[in-house]
């Protein structure tokens, strides 16, 4: 059975080196010039595989050109991982793009503009009334 805090541990770990790499180490105008997050690490139990969730506030087009990139350079920021943390193995890194902050906030968006409606139909009632 896999040890949760570890995987909880090496996840933030991976996160914060992954984040310096993107930072300091990559030479891509279209990752340096847009801010680049990681929202989430999903490391697999044996610690071989990692999904790294990006977030931007780049538009949706420029997103998907941002994790191409970021999947061009997984080879490059493995082999600078294996520079910076001392692990036996570095795992497999995929980039994903993270739809659920994306989700979240049209799902904001939309309860703010009912909110509103609902507001604008109780002034006209009450303009109604008197």
């Amino acid at each position: 059975m896999p040890n949760n805090h570890r995987i909880a541990k090496v996840s933030s770990l991976l996160k914060k080196e992954i984040t310096l790499i993107m930072q300091n180490d990559l030479d891509n105008k279209l990752i340096q010039d847009y801010f680049v997050n990681i929202s989430k690490v999903d490391l697999s139990g044996d610690l071989q595989y990692c999904k790294v969730y990006i977030t931007s506030n780049a538009e949706e087009k420029l997103k998907k050109e941002i994790v191409k990139n970021l999947n061009i350079y997984k080879n490059q920021i493995r082999f600078n991982l294996g520079q910076r943390i001392e692990m036996r193995r570095v795992p497999e890194i995929i980039f994903k793009d993270d739809i659920v902050i994306d989700k979240g906030s049209s799902v904001l968006k939309i309860l703010e503009e009912l909110k509103n409606k609902n507001q604008d139909e109780n002034v006209e009632d009450n303009h109604a009334k008197t």
